[in-house]
């Protein structure tokens, strides 16, 4: 079976569609004929092979924030030839060109998430594209109940959507004795409760809640990731006069971060918008036995963090919440332990990667077995 990936961007490109992505691309290869077509972020047009995996980096002439103008993009994959194409959306440039080129193939869309987007913009300029694609996609992925469910673009296609949730690969969640050694490191360095954030530093994950929820506590704050936000959320944390205690660390190596992981003693995803579709990083931090505050987008995030069970999920927008949910977790040994043991459990039933891997596999069976093996026009 060939499998053409139509994604945004291809590891070592950093972010999480791009981690899915080369996860999906990686645990199939033994089964499926992976190929990816992306953009790449330079102005040529490269083919390379990553282990049995094809990958072609489609020239970008300009980039506009997190969007590619790749205008090659539709003749590339004009000239693909594939079983089953799996389109990773949010994604404009790969939207225009399956539009545009119409390519021979079954179309599963991998729905990661909504876009935010102003609703002139939206509408004009990006919901007709994503409309052909979901009325010609034989099935749709989204990674919870929750997104399937809630996504108004989604609520007309609800008979063609299947839930694959996410994974985190089961090898890298143990802890080596480095990465304990060096977790017992950070908590001495800290000297004081340990509160970690993972992810880009952009708007829609909520830093300065976070923030202005940690001027209140007495706690460390690690903030792991780096983004365009950076300055102005160091700037706040001057601002609170907590810069003492709270440190921006930018990127860190994979052994790092499961030491951080393993040292805090709660984990925090304050995500402000429906962007923030699942959050793979609490599920590394579940993995890990640590309880998770949330936020209540009305997406995946309060599905995979139970309220009251695995942590607490509090309304976005609110440091006051937060404030109290950290302070019982971080006041209180006993529930932080518990709450953190009912999230490794969850993890370890729920969320492995083997499992999203056959889910997967399974759909692209079902979907060859339902359309018969040929080709035929999108």
């Amino acid at each position: 079976m060939k499998v053409l990936q139509l994604g945004k961007f291809y590891p070592p490109d950093k972010g999480g569609m791009e981690t899915i992505l080369a996860l999906i691309c990686q645990r199939t290869a033994q089964h499926v004929r992976n190929r990816v077509l992306v953009a790449n972020t330079r102005p040529w047009t490269v083919e390379e092979r990553h282990g049995s995996i094809e990958v072609v980096r489609v020239a970008t002439l300009v980039r506009i924030g997190a969007v590619a103008f790749c205008p090659g993009l539709p003749f590339a994959l004009g000239r693909e030839d594939s079983d089953v194409i799996v389109l990773h959306e949010p994604n404009p440039m790969a939207l225009l060109a399956y539009f545009l080129a119409r390519p021979a193939g079954r179309l599963i869309v991998w729905y990661h998430s909504d876009v935010i987007r102003p609703s002139w913009r939206y509408r004009l300029f990006y919901r007709p594209f994503l409309r052909f694609a979901l009325s010609r996609a034989v099935r749709i992925v989204v990674s919870s109940p929750a997104l399937g469910e809630s996504a108004p673009e989604l609520q007309e296609f609800q008979s063609k959507c299947t839930v694959i949730p996410f994974g985190v690969d089961s090898p890298n969640v143990e802890a080596t004795d480095a990465i304990l050694s060096r977790a017992h490191a950070i908590r001495r360095e800290a000297n004081r409760p340990i509160v970690l954030f993972v992810g880009r530093l952009v708007a829609y994950k909520g830093v300065d809640v976070l923030l202005h929820a940690l001027s209140g506590v007495d706690a460390a704050g690690l903030i792991v990731g780096e983004g365009p936000m950076r300055a102005q959320l160091e700037s706040t944390a001057r601002a609170l006069g907590i810069e003492n205690r709270v440190r921006f660390l930018g990127s860190v190596p994979d052994e790092e971060l499961a030491a951080m992981y393993r040292a805090c003693d709660v984990f925090v995803l304050p995500s402000v918008t429906r962007q923030e579709a699942f959050g793979v990083v609490q599920l590394e931090a579940m993995a890990a036995g640590k309880p998770v505050i949330s936020t209540d987008l009305g997406t995946g995030v309060g599905w995979v963090n139970r309220n009251a069970e695995t942590g607490f999920v509090v309304p976005p927008r609110d440091p006051v919440a937060l404030r109290e949910a950290m302070r019982r977790l971080l006041t209180d040994p006993h529930l932080q332990r518990s709450m953190g043991e009912a999230a490794m459990r969850r993890v370890r039933s729920a969320f492995t990667i083997e499992k999203m891997i056959d889910d997967t596999l399974a759909l692209y069976r079902e979907v060859i077995a339902r359309t018969g093996h040929g080709k035929t026009a999108a």
